[in-house]
């Protein structure tokens, strides 16, 4: 399972339905969280690396899989 292209419009979405929501921003970047403590920040950028992808999965606990099928 390969992790595709994401714009920072479709990480949020994804987020959102795993409980996640924009408390702030802090100059390009959106600061997301949940009530657990969790939080990760999500550059505006149109294209996100995979490498950052895999980053934002991490600080939120999330696995590749889950987070492929919150797409």
């Amino acid at each position: 399972m390969s992790l595709p292209v994401l714009g920072w419009k479709e990480v949020l979405k994804a987020l959102r339905k795993k409980g996640f929501y924009a408390t702030r921003q802090s100059g390009s970047h959106i600061i997301v969280e949940n009530g657990e403590g969790l939080w990760t920040a999500i550059p505006r950028k149109n294209e996100l690396g995979k490498g950052l992808l895999l980053k934002i999965m991490s600080d939120c606990s999330i696995t590749k899989k889950e987070f492929l099928s919150l797409l």
